[in-house]
């Protein structure tokens, strides 16, 4: 059994912004990496975080509505 992946960003909004929950709570809405760098910082997720390239291809991340690179609806 594989543990489930502590960060979920939705899928794209009408706006390209992607709603992200972290440990199953909202933490915020993203309009791209750099606004996941920084919720994952608020939540003390740094460690293999620290930039956009770590970020994209994580397994921590679930990407729901396409990949880390998708932001418009």
């Amino acid at each position: 059994m594989s543990a489930a992946k502590p960060v979920t960003v939705g899928p794209p909004d009408h706006d390209g912004g992607r709603l992200v929950h972290i440990n199953g709570m909202p933490v915020g809405r993203a309009y791209g990496l750099w606004d996941m760098i920084v919720f994952l910082h608020r939540a003390d997720l740094r460690e293999g975080l620290e930039d956009e390239d770590e970020i994209a291809a994580s397994p921590l991340i679930n990407w729901l509505g396409g990949d880390a690179d998708h932001w418009d609806p």
